[in-house]
């Protein structure tokens, strides 16, 4: 004889969970990219990646951990041939490999709406429905930020117009900037983009036409579109767009959010460069974030157990609620996020035009 089962509430609940994910999913930019990592349960609060420094590489800075060749005076080629060459019947001294590690630890995130019986038994709007939209968005934002502070942690950065820092700022992107960035991510053996995370809950990810990931504040639309050589995605010979992709300037693909807020007021100040500001005084300054493959990862929100949503209709009776007269809809969730190798992405801070 079968046995029944309480099939009803673990269904609610995980189609509450996938309510959730799908709208927090729709909102990503950032978060379709990145190395995915799934954090499997008691094992740590500490996430720990490591890497090994290719022969030649120096442990120095960003751009010797990533380069077989230093910088050097005569013939650094053939000066490498010459060390690997070996003599008959002479071992050759054995040599060690170097790692790299780095680790951040996974922080605890939640979210939390109410509502009472009279507005889940009476209002005309399904307010529950439209808290777990409110929910996922929410989850979303928090993870683009979360993300977004992690990446503006990296080391290797450039300042626009005359700039050797955020408060001198003084220009708007240009294509010279841009072949500088490429320059170097090419020097440090970054990889171009070919996979991008799924526009789903799972951990699937989807082909791209190579490039280098850039993103930015919608703001800066006009000043990407004015920069030679600039191919709207309406042109592509080839390839998908990402979703937010607005066109790619030679190698560099950018992708838009309104959601990666610029730096007010934080830039030169204003004179004649005709760039943008808020009080009139100092340029607004705005990140630009380029990434090659495997530059950064992160523990993904991704899968039903990502998740740890509460949904709790009025009627529940306790010492707390007597009456059974509160609901709540929430969730809680935990994300980190680091960047494994400053020399695959670069950060660059720039103004924006004066459209006025």
């Amino acid at each position: 004889m079968a046995m029944h089962t309480f099939a009803l509430t673990p269904g609610r609940i995980n189609k509450f969970k996938g309510q959730i994910l799908k709208h927090a999913v729709a909102e990503e930019v950032l978060q379709k990219q990145g190395r995915q990592v799934m954090m499997p349960k008691n094992e740590s609060d500490t996430y720990s990646a490591r890497r090994f420094l290719p022969y030649g590489a120096a442990t120095t800075d960003r751009n010797t951990q990533n380069r077989f060749f230093q910088d050097g005076t005569g013939d650094r080629g053939n000066a490498m041939v010459i060390a690997h060459q070996t003599q008959e019947g002479v071992t050759a001294l054995p040599e060690s490999i170097v790692p790299q590690d780095v680790t951040c630890v996974i922080q605890e995130y939640s979210c939390l709406y109410g509502y009472t019986n009279k507005t889940y038994d009476l209002y005309e709007d399904n307010i529950p429905k439209a808290m777990t939209e409110q929910i996922g968005e929410r989850v979303s934002l928090v993870n683009e930020m979360i993300v977004y502070g992690a990446l503006r942690s990296c080391t290797n950065v450039y300042y626009a117009g005359s700039g050797t820092s955020i408060a001198t700022v003084n220009g708007g992107p240009t294509l010279g900037m841009v072949r500088r960035i490429t320059k170097n991510l090419k020097a440090n053996h970054g990889k171009m983009v070919t996979k991008i995370l799924k526009a789903s809950a799972l951990f699937d990810t989807s082909a791209v036409a190579a490039g280098y990931f850039v993103y930015c504040h919608t703001n800066l639309e006009p000043d990407i579109r004015d920069l030679p050589g600039f191919v709207p995605v309406e042109k592509y010979a080839s390839g998908t767009p990402m979703p937010n992709e607005i066109g790619k300037v030679e190698t560099f693909r950018f992708i838009t959010s309104p959601d990666l807020p610029e730096l007010q007021d934080a830039g030169a100040a204003i004179g004649s460069t005709d760039l943008y500001t808020t009080s009139g005084t100092s340029i607004d300054v705005y990140p630009i974030i380029v990434c090659a493959q495997e530059a950064w990862s992160q523990v993904a929100v991704r899968g039903l157990e990502s998740l740890n949503p509460t949904f709790l209709p009025p009627g529940h009776k306790d010492k707390s609620d007597p009456h059974g007269q509160r609901g709540y809809a929430g969730t809680i969730w935990r994300k980190a996020v680091m960047v494994e190798n400053h020399g695959w992405m670069a950060l660059a801070y720039v103004g924006s035009k004066n459209l006025a």
